[in-house]
């Protein structure tokens, strides 16, 4: 569009999320130490350690829970690359597809709607439609609940578990 003169050059600077772009550039370091530093391996033990040798959906339900609510702390982006490390240490350990659980993560995040902090979309809304941080919830839990039925049953049928 900038080609086409149809956006000057300083709009499109203006439009572009300067806060949120700083945001993950800070967090991809914080990703990757979490894994170097075995800290990821640490955490996914606690979670092996309670799947054991059951299905592989525990795992999958265990680590959706997490994402989702630690989604609702810190950006929904944020908590994705916070958690991927902790997935894939996970995966590996108990045998499940790594691929299936980075989806999974994935939507986790992307469903994280029980507060207005957890997406920008919500945090954009809330003032100019009167929103309270409280009616948050009420549908958040509802769609969180479906996102979690659709994950559970599509996942498995586009990346094997096993």
């Amino acid at each position: 569009m900038v080609a086409l003169r149809v956006v000057r050059t300083d709009l499109v600077y203006r439009a572009i999320p300067w806060q949120t772009i700083i945001v993950i550039g800070a967090l991809i370091p914080l990703s990757t130490a979490i894994q170097t530093s075995g800290a990821a391996e640490q955490i996914a033990t606690p979670i092996v350690d309670v799947v054991g040798s059951h299905s592989p959906y525990l795992l999958l339900s265990l680590l959706f829970v997490l994402t989702a609510l630690l989604g609702q702390f810190i950006s929904n982006v944020a908590t994705v690359l916070v958690v991927i490390p902790i997935a894939v240490a996970a995966a590996v350990d108990s045998g499940v597809s790594v691929q299936a659980t980075l989806i999974l993560v994935a939507l986790a995040g992307a469903a994280s709607l029980l507060t207005p902090i957890a997406t920008p979309a919500n945090m954009i809304v809330m003032h100019p439609g009167g929103y309270r941080f409280s009616d948050y919830w009420r549908l958040g839990i509802v769609t969180m609940m479906a996102w979690f039925v659709v994950a559970m049953v599509v996942i498995p049928l586009w990346w094997p578990l096993g």
